[in-house]
Order: C-alpha cells, then sequence, then structure tokens
C-alpha cells in the first residue's frame, strides 16, 4: 500500500508543486497519472524514491513513513523501485547486458547471481537476441525496453514510469506499455505518468487526473482519459 496523506511540496521558488494531497494506491494496482505540466506528477515519483522530502505530511509504503527514512535507509527503499524515464538514461558505452548488470554491480551483488539473472530480465523485455549491442545500436523502443530491463532486475514491488513513451512512435508506445501491463500481471505496482491520451485509454485501468498539485479527478472504474 502507497498512501500519501496531507502532503505538500513547495519548492524554492515557492512554486507549490503538491498542495495537501491525500492518495492511496494499493498492492497490485496499475494506475496513469495525467495532467498537464506542472500539475504535480513528477515530484509525486521523486517523493516515492526519496529524491526529494515533502515540504508537509507524510508518504507511507508498506507502513513505513519514507520521510523520515536516514540517508542509509534511503537504498533500500530504492530497491523496491523501480524507475523508468523518458530519456532512458542509458549507459552509452556499456552493452545492454552492462546496463543492467550495472544496476546490480553497485549493490554488491555476486558475479554468479548477475550472470544468471540479466540474460532472464532481457528475454523477458525481448532483447535477448541484443545482449551485446550498445544503446546507439537500438531503436527507441529497443532502448525503453532495455530501460525497463534494468528497472526489473532488482524484482521491484512497484515500478514509477514517468513519461515512458515520450520521445517513442505509437508503435513503440504501445509495444512498451504492453510490457508494462505483463509485468502488472505478475503483482508489481505500477504507476504510470503520461499526457499521451491513447495509452491511457488502451491501458484501461484506474486514472488518477492532477492539476496545480491536487488530485482532481480518480476514476477508478472507468480507466478513460477524460478532459
Amino acid at each position: 500500500m502507497i498512501e500519501f496523506k496531507n502532503v505538500s511540496t513547495i519548492y524554492d521558488d515557492d512554486f507549490i508543486a503538491l498542495d495537501d494531497l491525500n492518495l492511496e494506491i494499493k498492492d497490485g494496482e496499475f494506475v496513469s497519472l495525467v495532467g498537464p505540466s506542472g500539475a504535480g506528477k513528477s515530484t509525486l515519483l521523486k517523493l516515492m524514491t526519496r529524491e526529494i522530502k515533502p515540504s508537509a505530511g507524510d508518504i507511507v509504503i508498506d507502513g513505513v513513513n519514507i520521510a523520515d527514512l536516514s540517508a542509509k535507509e534511503v537504498p533500500l527503499l530504492r530497491r523496491k523501485i523501480g524507475t523508468i524515464f523518458q530519456d532512458f538514461k542509458l549507459l552509452s558505452k556499456k552493452s545492454a547486458f552492462e546496463n543492467v548488470a550495472f544496476a546490480l554491480e553497485v549493490c554488491g551483488a555476486e558475479p554468479e547471481e548477475i550472470e544468471a539473472d540479466v540474460p532472464k530480465v532481457l528475454n523477458i523485455v525481448g532483447l535477448n537476441e541484443k545482449i551485446k549491442n550498445f544503446p546507439h545500436q537500438m531503436s527507441g523502443g529497443e532502448k525503453q525496453r532495455l530501460a525497463i530491463a534494468r528497472a526489473l532486475i532488482h524484482r521491484p514491488r512497484i515500478i514509477l514510469a514517468d513519461e515512458p513513451t515520450g520521445n517513442l512512435d505509437l508503435v513503440n508506445s504501445y509495444d512498451v506499455v504492453k510490457l508494462l501491463m505483463k509485468i502488472n500481471e505478475f503483482g508489481t505496482t505500477v504507476i504510470l505518468a503520461t499526457h499521451n491520451r491513447e495509452i491511457v485509454n488502451a491501458v484501461g485501468r484506474r486514472v488518477i487526473t492532477m492539476e496545480r498539485g491536487k488530485v482532481v479527478r480518480d476514476q477508478i472504474e472507468q480507466g478513460k482519459y477524460i478532459i
């Protein structure tokens, strides 16, 4: 369970990114976050990974208020969460295998574990034949699937996808979203922040609309992005 309790976030320029926000997301849900730029979607995701701390309120994940975590405890939180970005954030001088392996190496995984787990995850995202390829040798859709593989390697309970289809054409966008839906079927909670109405409607799950740091619509059953 993810809970935002009276959460506000105010940046240094006095911009109110989140305004007394209350929100609950259950384990295993697929939630689409929609709304205009500046609505607070990215801030909400950054709070969940403790990239930033709230100005007020509590953010509770699995019964723990993550705003109270010490710096030493934050890495353990982040192992529960896989993050996918619009611009991929891949390491250009590392192969597909090495990009995914690096996420394990920084956590001290044994070489045997890396050799066993990385090919499995690359196979899940359909990149088993691209294992030795470098990012510049891959299409936009393949790069995003590689980014998803990297996010999956820790077997996270939560996937945060911040505009993951923003740089992709429609076909590759649907492929990425189908992959996220497949991951969700395994029980992983998926939170997708996007501007793409067609993608949201194709998913057909819970849609949370944000404006000016507040939730203005929460469509749990319809799964449609209504303007």
